[in-house]
């Protein structure tokens, strides 16, 4: 008959091949002691058979190669457990046949199929090898052959009726097997023919004829297997027979759940009780009553589905998705208001706006009792702690906490959800995040929500409006899920670097937040607060085993870091604690008390110099304040003049509204000529370039205004620029100052760079008002109006 065969990797379909009309015999003199034991798995190998089985696993591979090259007898032994890809002696029947190797193929899928040829039982003593493949220690056991006589005669013919039934209603069986058997006349190879060939369902069964040494017995056990064999067949039979019946396209259907409807019946099985189950749960929960007669609808439909169709699991996983949602599940909010501001300040150092947002939120629902959520977001650089902020929050408050990284989504499905009839669908990853949550007002980070993008696939940014919408998220609506859920509880905090990427429409429905960068003293408190005790407990170190010095912290601030947040400080300060630890490791000696004397020899050279203020110590030469999407920096405008046409030429990666700026820049020149001291006629004659430094770096935005004119009416008259300056303004070409944004990104650049004066417009005074004394200390500030203010100001 046609099996399964196996002894690891691919499974192939084959039909056993036998040798003769008789057992090969052979010498017992000629077996060694110990064979190499290649374990089969949905195989068995009897004596005077020869078989093919299919190799895959890696050890018996190597057993096979290694005994085809040798020409020695290997042992084959079925599993008992055929899950086992590596097994031990445990795993192994007890019993086996010994065989020689006739040929091998390989396969296309890299498997070998090796034809084996069976010779004489023996059982198994012990495994004395596992390397390379297993050498097990074996005892040969000879079977007793009963005389010819009727009762044998009898068991035989039987036998032979017994398989016959089975072949005639196999599908399984090869055309050959019923003539091949009622050929044979030998008693000893009729039993192990049929114990190879006849379909068995249970395979042991056709194990645990091996450990039979007496033929009679094994014949007879032998018996009962094709006896059971032969009833399971009669019960498929009268199964196929009560659902048979003509049937066409429209009726495929209706027969499939008859047939299976008759199965159960047969076994005792049915799905009522799970079924119970799922409405049990369903009675548990806290959802309207329009979901309730939803959810009835979805498992009425169920009940009617094949459990074997794809759209049975796809109905079981959509209720039970229904099922695990928390409707209307809330965990209490904590409203002990000096309890959320110690959470606070224990967990972020400074941010104190964000902060008093969220104890009004508290202050109101304690008093109030109940309030939609607000959704913020909270911008600014990299590293500031806008991510972990969320964290706190949720601890603040008592909630549970989700993440949900943005970053890089185009796929609207990623918010909203697939149609459950898609194959793969899946919910969106909000409804994901609160069944995650398991309440239904978690506190939600939307994170990175400036660096959604959009696609053919559709535009997520737009699929959040529904979200964050206080007026309309009280019924969100997934695709999915495809009912509508209530997010007014959720607290949602998104976080971003640059908000002029995000949405209009979205930013309209949140409420911002600007988390700015820190000052050096600021992020010295935070090192000292939050990061040196994280290092130290991630690299296994002791309090008292690295400590720093003010002065070496702010020696890796000013010297091995370029930023507005934390970030790089925390993994310099890691690095410390790496070479602190390799040190107790190897048992060096190491200072206890990190000094700036020993910054370099732990960290190298410094990393951060073009940060600095250079001095203007050349005429043209001007330093500019910049924001960016990592916070504030410096930038030096160069101008020069020589001979030529009039020509002006810009360089330096410039942006469009950059070298708008700086065209802007000289026609305002060239129309007020007696700001460099020339007549118009001059201008004629001289070229003048202008550079900003670090061209490799893209640049633009129209702040720098102010800073061109400065820069070129500087090397048209030949003079420097008053030191330790810094300016930063659009201008228009009446010569009027505006105002531009990112003031106190700009003035921690400014602090940073070692800059004692500020030129901005009038018009951002208010801007600078708003902001902490401990920002601008140390700092003035010269507010102007129009260009001739900064003249007034800058020279030497």
């Amino acid at each position: 008959m046609g099996d399964i065969l196996s002894a690891g990797g691919a499974e192939v379909s084959i039909i056993p091949v036998v040798q003769g009309d008789g057992l090969l015999k052979i010498d017992q003199s000629q077996l060694p002691d110990s064979l190499p034991i290649l374990a089969l798995r949905n195989a068995v190998l009897f004596p005077g058979t020869v078989y093919p089985i299919t190799i895959g696993r890696e050890k018996s591979i190597r057993l096979i190669e290694d005994a085809e090259k040798s020409g020695t007898f290997i042992g084959a032994v079925p599993q008992n457990d055929l899950s086992v890809e590596d097994p031990r002696k445990d795993d192994l029947y007890s019993y086996g046949t010994v065989a020689k190797i006739v040929k091998t193929l390989e396969m296309p899928d890299g498997t070998i199929t090796a034809i084996l040829q069976g010779f004489k039982r023996f059982e198994v003593e012990s495994i004395v090898e596992y390397e390379p493949y297993m050498l097990g220690r074996v005892r040969y056991q000879d079977d007793v052959v009963p005389e010819d006589d009727a009762k044998i005669r009898m068991i035989a013919e039987t036998l032979k009726e017994k398989a016959l039934a089975i072949i005639r209603t196999s599908s399984f069986a090869p055309r050959e097997a019923a003539g091949a058997l009622k050929s044979i006349d030998s008693f000893e190879f009729l039993v192990n023919f049929i114990a190879t060939t006849v379909e068995v369902d249970n395979y042991m069964d056709r194990v645990e004829l091996l450990q039979y040494a007496d033929l009679r017995a094994r014949a007879m056990k032998l018996l009962s297997v094709l006896d059971t064999q032969v009833e399971l067949q009669k019960i498929k039979q009268e199964i196929n027979q009560k659902v048979k019946t003509e049937i066409d396209q429209q009726q495929r259907e209706y027969f499939l759940n008859n047939q299976l409807k008759t199965i159960q019946e047969e076994l005792g099985m049915d799905d009522v009780e799970e079924f119970a189950q799922l409405r049990a749960r369903a009675e548990e929960k806290l959802w309207p009553a329009a979901v309730q007669a939803i959810f009835d609808k979805e498992i009425a439909k169920l009940e009617r589905y094949n459990p074997s169709s794809p759209d049975y699991s796809i109905q079981y996983n959509y209720i039970q998705f229904m099922l695990d949602l928390p409707w209307g599940e809330m965990s209490v909010d904590n409203l002990d208001l000096k309890n959320a501001q110690k959470v606070l300040d224990e967990d972020h150092y400074g941010l104190d706006k964000v902060k008093e947002r969220i104890v009004e939120y508290l202050a109101v629902l304690k008093l109030k009792g109940d309030m939609k959520s607000p959704i913020i977001c909270l911008y600014g650089p990299p590293g500031v702690g806008k991510t972990s902020l969320g964290k706190s929050i949720a601890r603040a408050l008592g909630r549970k906490y989700v993440r949900i990284a943005l970053g890089g989504v185009h796929d609207e499905s990623e918010i909203r959800g697939h149609r459950k009839t898609y194959v793969g669908a899946l919910p969106g990853r909000i409804l994901n995040g609160i069944n995650r949550a398991g309440t239904s007002n978690p506190v939600i980070v939307l994170d990175e929500v400036d660096k959604l993008t959009k696609d053919l696939k559709g535009d997520p940014s737009s699929a959040l409006l529904e979200a964050l919408d206080p007026e309309q998220n009280t019924a969100f609506h997934d695709n999915y899920l495809d009912i509508d859920y209530d997010l007014s509880n959720v607290l949602f905090i998104t976080t971003a670097n640059n908000i002029e990427t995000i949405h209009p429409a979205l930013r309209d429905r949140m409420e911002m937040i600007n988390v700015t960068g820190y000052l050096a003293e600021e992020k010295y408190e935070i090192a000292k607060r939050h990061l040196v005790p994280k290092q130290l407990e991630e690299h296994g170190l002791e309090k008292s085993q690295l400590k720093f010095e003010k002065s070496a912290v702010s020696k890796i601030i000013d010297e091995y870091t370029h930023e507005s947040g934390v970030r790089g400080l925390e993994k310099q300060i890691a690095k410390v604690a790496r070479v602190t630890a390799k040190k107790i490791a190897f048992g060096e000696e190491y200072p206890s008390v990190i000094r700036k004397e020993h910054i370099r020899e732990y960290l190298g050279l410094p990393t951060n110099s073009h940060d600095i203020q250079k001095g203007n110590e050349a005429p043209g030469v001007v330093t500019g304040l910049a924001w960016t999407s990592l916070g504030g920096e410096i930038l030096f405008i160069e101008s020069s003049v020589s001979k030529g046409k009039g020509i002006l030429t810009m360089t330096g990666n410039l942006g469009d509204v950059m070298k708008e700026s700086a065209t802007i820049a000289y026609q305002y020149i060239k129309a007020h000529p007696e700001l460099t001291g020339m007549s118009y006629e001059e201008f004629a004659d001289k070229d003048i370039h202008v550079h900003v430094p670090e061209g490799a770096v893209p640049k633009d935005g129209p702040s720098a205004g102010i800073t061109m004119v400065s820069s070129m009416v500087s090397a048209f008259r030949g003079k420097k620029v008053k030191s330790g300056i810094a300016m930063t303004g659009e201008m228009t070409l009446r010569g009027r100052v505006l105002p531009v944004g990112g003031i106190k990104e700009k003035i921690l650049a400014a602090k940073r760079a070692g800059i004692h004066t500020i030129i901005i417009s009038e018009e951002n005074r208010k801007d600078v008002e708003d902001i902490k004394e401990i920002y601008i200390k140390g700092l003035t500030f010269v507010y102007v109006k129009n260009i001739q203010d900064v003249m007034d100001f800058i020279w030497k």
